[in-house]
């Protein structure tokens, strides 16, 4: 099956606790599993919602078979390998947090999966990395392009900053300081 015929899929993955391990880690396994991968700048972000360590955030486009529920059930499975626990406060930190945050251009609640994911409109560590990669590609609902929302985004809600990361022997992202 070619990319073509597979869904387009944009995943939003943040980290505050061994953070470059867990990230690097998730990468290897989502290559592995997904093949080749669109990978945003890796941000620095403060935690939102609750007082803990900053997080490293980036956006990865995948081409899936899979269905949204069979996609949610193994980005779980990829959560817990790598110590995700799940009974603590919803606002906490975490070793890894991987959501879907599209499919192609599916709207609504789709395998118990609401599309598209609506932190995209409000987190900037997760519109800003959005844009980069697909900058051109509009929102299912707003009917916007990535990059016309993180123009009109308020840059002074929420701060963050790209962080030099590398991943295979390679800097996919760097400072801009």
């Amino acid at each position: 099956m070619s990319a073509d015929e597979k869904a387009l899929v944009f995943l939003s993955i943040g980290s505050n606790i061994d953070r470059q391990r867990n990230i690097q880690s998730v990468l290897d396994q989502l290559a592995g599993h997904f093949g080749e991968l669109v990978i945003s700048s890796v941000y620095e972000s403060e935690a939102v919602g609750f007082e803990g360590d900053p997080f490293y955030n980036l956006v990865v486009g995948i081409h899936t078979d899979l269905s949204v529920g069979a996609l949610f059930e193994s980005l779980r499975d990829l959560e817990y390998s790598h110590g995700r626990c799940r009974s603590g406060a919803k606002f906490s930190s975490r070793t890894l947090d991987v959501d879907i945050l599209t499919y192609d251009q599916q709207v609504g609640d789709i395998d118990g999966v609401a599309l598209p994911r609506a932190e995209i409109l409000y987190n900037a560590f997760v519109l800003q990395p959005l844009a980069e990669i697909a900058p051109e590609l509009s929102h299912p609902v707003e009917k916007k392009t990535y990059q016309q929302l993180w123009n009109e985004y308020d840059k002074n809600k929420q701060k963050l900053w790209p962080v030099d990361f590398e991943w295979c022997g390679e800097l996919i992202s760097r400072c801009l300081g």
